[in-house]
C-alpha cells in the first residue's frame, strides 16, 4: 500500500504558515509499513483540490488528507471528494447534533455557518471529531482509500490515532515496521563523508542508507523494513557500526541530537564547566547551550565581544595582537578563549570571530571567513572555515564549529 499524504491551504503554499501535520502523518505510517510516495500541498482552490485528489487516488492506495474541513467558503474537501466519487453531499443528522452540542458546552451560539460541516459525500463514513466542530472523512474512490482530516494539529493527531489506525490495521497494514535511524555528522562536507560509504549508499542496499546535508551537519539515515520492530533494528545495527567506525569523530550523534546535546552531556559526565566569548555568533552559541536541560549545571556564561575595545576591555585581548594579526583571525580568537575561561573560572571556553557579510570582507579576509577558539587549562587552539553562506548561516555554522571544538576535546583532550 504506498500512500500520499496532502495538505490543504492557502496558508500553507504561502509560506505563512508550516505543513507539520505531513511530517507526523508519516512517521506515524511509517511505522506502521506504510510507505509514504508523495507529499502534495495545494491552496484553497476548488480546481487544483479537484485536480490534486484525482491524481492522488490514481496513483496511491492510501491518501490521507490536513485541512478544509472548516465551515467557511474556502473549506473544500466535502465538496471534492463528493465531485471525485460522482456523488451529492448529504446531511447527516447525528453530525450536526454533535456539532451543536458542543457549542452549548462552551456556553456560545452555532453560528449557521457550522451547519455545512454536517454534509458528507453519499457513500462516506463520518470520523467523528471529539476535540474540535470538524468531523473527518472516510471514503473509497475506486481502489484508493481516503481519509479527510482537520488541519488543527490536536485534532488531526486525535482522529487518526482513534479513527485512522484501526481503519489501516483492518486493511492488513501493520504487517511490518518501516524504522529510520539517523547518525549525525560535523566536520567534513557531504562528498567527503559519502566517499567513505559508497557501497552502504548506493542503490539497492538493504537497510536503505541516504544522505542529507542540513546547515553544515550531515546525516545518515538509514531505513529498515521489516515484520517486526527488532528485525528491523537488528539490520540497522551492523550498517550503524560500520558508518561510525568508518567514519570516527565526524559522528557526535543520532537521532535528534544536536551538538550542544552532546556537549553538555560530556561536561556533565566529566564534571567540567564551559563559557563562551562570542565574537560574530553574538551569543548563539550560549543561547543554544541554554535549550538543553541540565546546562546550569556545567555552562558558566558568556561574554559577547562584538566590538574590539571589548575583546580588551571585558577578555584581555591584547591590542597588539588585534593591531598585528586583526580581530578575525586564529591569535585573537585563542586570546578570547583564554580570556573568557579565567574571566569566568571555566575549565573550558570556546570562542568565535569571522566576517558574517555581506559586507566588510577583503581579499585577504572574504566574506564568511571565520575562526573558533579553545581554551583548556594548560593550552589553547583554533580552527577556521570559509562559509559560502548567508549571513544567517555563517554565524549558525561558527557556532556548530565552536561546540564541535568542545566535543572533540572532551572526547580527546589535547595534550
Amino acid at each position: 500500500m504506498r500512500a500520499e499524504i496532502i495538505s490543504i491551504g492557502t496558508e500553507l503554499t504561502t509560506g505563512r504558515n508550516l505543513d507539520t501535520n505531513s511530517q507526523w502523518l508519516s512517521r506515524r505510517l511509517a511505522e506502521m509499513g506504510v510507505p509514504v510516495h508523495w507529499h502534495t500541498t495545494i491552496a484553497d482552490d476548488l480546481d487544483a483540490n479537484l485536480e490534486a485528489f484525482r491524481i492522488a487516488v490514481r496513483r496511491a492506495g492510501l491518501v490521507l488528507s490536513s485541512g478544509g474541513l472548516g465551515p467557511t467558503q474556502d473549506d473544500l474537501t466535502r465538496e471534492v471528494l463528493a465531485k471525485v466519487a460522482g456523488v451529492e453531499l448529504v446531511f447527516d443528522q447525528e453530525s450536526f447534533d454533535r456539532i451543536a452540542e458542543m457549542f452549548r458546552r462552551r456556553g456560545r451560539t452555532m453560528p449557521e455557518g457550522n451547519r455545512v460541516q454536517a454534509y458528507f459525500p453519499a457513500g462516506a463514513t463520518v470520523l467523528p471529531n471529539d476535540r474540535g466542530t470538524a468531523p473527518g472523512i472516510w471514503m473509497r474512490l475506486g481502489d484508493c482509500h481516503v481519509a479527510a482530516m482537520p488541519g488543527v494539529p490536536s485534532e488531526m493527531f486525535a482522529m487518526f490515532e482513534a479513527h485512522i489506525r484501526p481503519r489501516l490495521f483492518a486493511l492488513g497494514a501493520g504487517g511490518s515496521v518501516l524504522i529510520e535511524r539517523k547518525i549525525n555528522c560535523f566536520g567534513a562536507g557531504e562528498s567527503q563523508v559519502e566517499e567513505k560509504l559508497l557501497d552502504l549508499t548506493r542503490r539497492g542496499h538493504v537497510p536503505e542508507v541516504g544522505i542529507t546535508a542540513s546547515d553544515a551537519t550531515i546525516s545518515l539515515r538509514i531505513f529498515a523494513s521489516a515484520p517486526t520492530r527488532e528485525e528491523a533494528l537488528a539490520q540497522i545495527r551492523p550498517v550503524e557500526s560500520t558508518i561510525r567506525e568508518r567514519l570516527g569523530d565526524l559522528v557526535f550523534g543520532a537521532d535528534d541530537e544536536e551538538l550542544q546535546d552532546v556537549v553538555v552531556r560530556l561536561l556533565g559526565e566529566g564534571r567540567r564547566t564551559l563559557a563562551v566569548a562570542e565574537g560574530v555568533t553574538a551569543g548563539l552559541i550560549g543561547e543554544r547551550l541554554a535549550r538543553v536541560h541540565g546546562a546550569s549545571a556545567c555552562f558558566r556564561g558568556g561574554v559577547i565581544a562584538y566590538d574590539n575595545t571589548m575583546k580588551v576591555q571585558l577578555l584581555g585581548v591584547p591590542e597588539s595582537l588585534i593591531e598585528e594579526h586583526g580581530a578575525v583571525s586564529a591569535a585573537v580568537a585563542e586570546a578570547m578563549a583564554e580570556g573568557c575561561r579565567r574571566l569566568l573560572h571555566a575549565d573550558l571556553a570556546v570562542s568565535t570571530v569571522g566576517i558574517a557579510g555581506p559586507g566588510g570582507g577583503s581579499v585577504d579576509k572574504p566574506v564568511g571567513l571565520v575562526f573558533a577558539g579553545l581554551a583548556w587549562e594548560g593550552g589553547t587552539l583554533s580552527r577556521s572555515s570559509s562559509w559560502l553562506a548567508t549571513r544567517a548561516e555563517v554565524q549558525s555554522r561558527t557556532a556548530k564549529m565552536a561546540l564541535n571544538l568542545a566535543r572533540l576535546h572532551l572526547i580527546r583532550p589535547a595534550e
